[in-house]
């Protein structure tokens, strides 16, 4: 089972307070992470890499929010700086990275911290004006929504829930696996699909894996989530057993599939092949270790 972990203390309760970014941009003890195009700072702290957290004097030009509070209680601000923000250029025992580059190495407190920064800075950047009238949003609850003042609407970050699965054969002793057409056969992966209007997560599940791969499936169990700021997606992981092995691409998104052994998986996530799977930061390469070692 994939453990989903909430350990941030977003401090929900601070962001109706009037004037809350403000006062703890003036308070010297406020740590703040900068996010700059969809990277953060990374520094390493005893050979594990860490989001890095500044001093509020040290962030120029941003849009501004309320993370919540760091691991020890002290106030926790983001910072989403433009992309030619040099004040905030990266000294030398510091690198800006994403997700993909850092994320498996992160414990799970700075995974979350990581993420939820990165998708709430990508949401101030994008949503600025009003859907509906096309108005200039002002910022409300500390940065976590929007409000438009001539429709009288609040707006607030948008997360998609997508579905994805780690396909078992029959008698559990194989994995299927399928060759996005975007990787071009250099990567196999779990098979992920978004959750259409009006369908449930297990319907979801049935309609992907058939479209996708041709293939059936008499189990469904959830496995865990994972949130996926790529841009805004909620990736909910499922575990299925499949009625048969008759697995057939569809063609387009997958060019390929593949039912794979036990040993080939092992051989896989150990770097030497036969195939190419997911990088350690994303639940698709946990899912498929969860079915490696049960």
């Amino acid at each position: 089972m994939i453990a989903s972990q909430g350990a941030l203390d977003r401090a929900a309760e601070l962001r109706t307070e009037p004037g809350v970014i403000d006062r703890l941009r003036a308070e010297p003890s406020t740590r703040v992470v900068v996010a700059r195009e969809g990277r953060l700072r990374v520094a390493s702290d005893s050979g594990r890499p860490r989001v890095l957290r500044v001093a509020p004097s040290d962030v120029g030009e941003a849009d501004w929010a309320l993370l919540g509070r760091d691991a020890d209680g002290v106030p926790l601000l983001l910072a989403s700086a433009p992309a030619e923000a040099d004040s905030i250029d990266a000294a030398p025992d510091e690198v800006w990275l994403g997700l993909r580059d850092v994320g498996g190495a992160l414990s799970s407190y700075e995974s979350e911290l990581f993420v939820s920064a990165i998708a709430l800075a990508g949401w101030l950047v994008e949503a600025r004006h009003c859907p509906t009238c096309g108005t200039a949003l002002d910022l409300a609850q500390a940065g976590w929504s929007r409000r438009c003042t001539p429709c009288d609407r609040e707006h607030f970050p948008r997360t998609d829930p997508a579905v994805i699965v780690a396909v078992e054969s029959p008698d559990g002793e194989k994995l299927l696996l399928g060759a996005n057409a975007n990787w071009r056969g250099r990567m196999y992966s779990c098979f992920a699909g978004f959750v259409e209007a009006g369908e449930s997560l297990e319907s979801t599940v049935h309609r992907e894996i058939e479209e996708e791969a041709g293939v059936r499936l008499a189990d469904v169990r959830y496995a865990g989530s994972q949130p996926w700021p790529f841009p805004r997606s909620l990736m909910i992981g499922f575990h299925a057993t499949a009625t048969d092995e008759n697995a057939v691409p569809d063609g387009e998104e997958i060019i390929d599939v593949r039912w794979l052994t036990r040993s080939e998986i092992g051989t896989a996530l150990a770097g030497d092949g036969p195939v190419g799977l997911p990088g350690e930061a994303s639940i698709a390469r946990r899912l498929i270790m969860d079915w490696y070692a049960p």
